[in-house]
């Protein structure tokens, strides 16, 4: 299952699956063809709509160095000699 599917889930949901899992997995006793259909049935569960991606303009280039040169030579250094 992917991790990212997962992340959108409501707790109450993550529960029920992890109930799910604990009650029917194979190793613990339950029958594969029952986990298999319902690990289906939590995978194909609808996604919600994503939302818009938004593309933000940066300052690069010359200015941008020019402003991070000039912000090092603005700090003071302690002398090395003393």
């Amino acid at each position: 299952m992917d991790s990212d599917r997962r992340a959108e889930w409501s707790p109450a949901e993550r529960a029920a699956y992890r109930q799910f899992v604990r009650d029917h997995h194979p190793d613990a006793g339950g029958d594969p063809e029952v986990f298999a259909a319902g690990l289906r049935r939590f995978r194909q569960r609808p996604r919600p709509e994503a939302e818009p991606v938004v593309f933000v303009a940066r300052r690069r280039g010359l200015p941008r160095l020019w402003a991070a040169l000039s912000a090092r030579r603005r700090r003071k250094r302690k002398p090395r000699v003393r």
